[in-house]
C-alpha cells in the first residue's frame, strides 16, 4: 500500500472517529498497526490531521461562534459565560500536557493499551447510560454552570490515555453531571476547538525538524479527507444519540478492543 493511499483510509478513519466516542487516537494507532507501518514514521501525521476535523466544526456551527463573537462585543452574559466555560474546562488539559507531554507521546505507540482503554471505555459508557439521568433538554453550553465546565474539563484529561476517547470522556462526563445529551455533545465538539488546535500546534512545533515535504503533503491529503468525513458525521452523530442514546458506540468498542488484543496476541 502506498503512503498516498495510507492517508486517505487514516483521513477518513479520523474524520469518522474524531467526534464519535470511539477514540480516533486509539483507531488511528491500531490501524496504523494494521496496515504494518512503524508508528513512530506516523505520529506526526495523526496529530496533524485533527485540525481538519475541528475545521468541520467550525463550519457546520458557524452561527454559533458568529452569535458568540457578536455577543462578546456586546457583552452579552450569554455569549461570555459560553466562552468562559471552554476556558475553564480547557485549561486542566493545558497544565497536563505541558507537566506530563513526554509520557503521553510515548503511550501513543502502545496498542495493547488502546485496547484496554477501548474495552474498559465501552463498560463505562453502558454504566453510565444506564445510571445517569440526565434531562431531557438543556440550556446550552453557556448555561452549563461554571463548577460543571470545569468538572468536564478534568474528565476530558483522562483521554489522553490513547483509547478513552476525548469527545466520549467528555459527553459522558456532562451527562454524568447533569447536562442534557444535545449540549453534552456540543460542549465536547467545541471544546475540541482549542484542545486539539493547542495540542496540534504544541506538537507540530516540537516535531517541526522531523518534518519533511512528503509529511506535509500527506498530511494535506488526509486533512482534506477527514474535514469532508468529519462534515457528514458530526451531523449524523447528534441525531444518533439523540434517538437511541450512547450503547451502541459501548458495543462497538468492546468488540474492536476485544479484536484487536487477539490480534496482536495472535499475530
Amino acid at each position: 500500500m502506498t503512503d498516498t493511499i495510507a492517508a486517505i483510509l487514516l483521513g477518513i478513519l479520523e474524520g469518522l472517529t474524531e467526534f464519535l466516542p470511539v477514540s480516533s487516537t486509539g483507531h488511528l494507532i491500531l490501524a496504523t498497526e494494521l496496515l504494518g507501518f512503524d508508528q513512530s514514521d506516523w505520529e506526526i501525521f495523526n496529530i496533524a490531521i485533527q485540525p481538519a476535523a475541528i475545521l468541520a466544526i467550525v463550519v457546520l456551527y458557524w452561527r454559533t461562534f458568529w452569535d458568540v463573537a457578536k455577543g462578546l462585543f456586546g457583552f452579552e452574559k450569554g455569549a461570555i459565560a459560553f466562552v468562559r466555560n471552554l476556558l475553564v474546562a480547557f485549561f486542566p488539559a493545558v497544565l497536563l500536557g505541558l507537566a506530563f507531554g513526554d509520557a503521553i507521546e510515548t503511550m501513543l505507540g502502545n496498542a495493547v493499551l488502546v485496547c484496554w482503554s477501548l474495552i474498559i471505555g465501552g463498560i463505562a459508557i453502558l454504566a453510565i447510560e444506564r445510571w445517569a439521568n440526565p434531562p431531557a433538554t438543556g440550556p446550552g453550553v453557556g448555561g452549563v454552570p461554571l463548577r460543571t465546565a470545569i468538572l468536564i474539563g478534568l474528565v476530558q484529561c483522562v483521554a489522553m490515555i490513547p483509547g478513552v476517547s476525548r469527545s466520549g470522556a467528555t459527553i459522558l462526563g456532562a451527562m454524568a453531571f447533569g447536562v442534557d445529551r444535545k449540549t453534552a455533545a456540543e460542549f465536547s465538539f467545541f471544546l475540541a476547538v482549542p484542545t486539539l488546535s493547542g495540542a496540534t500546534v504544541y506538537q507540530l512545533a516540537k516535531h517541526a525538524d522531523a518534518i519533511t515535504p512528503r509529511d506535509l503533503e500527506l498530511i494535506g491529503i488526509g486533512s482534506v479527507v477527514g474535514f469532508v468525513t468529519a462534515l457528514v458525521v458530526v451531523k449524523l452523530f447528534v441525531a444518533v444519540i439523540t434517538r437511541v442514546g450512547f450503547a451502541p458506540f459501548a458495543w462497538y468498542r468492546i468488540a474492536v478492543g476485544a479484536a484487536g488484543l487477539a490480534w496482536l496476541t495472535l499475530r
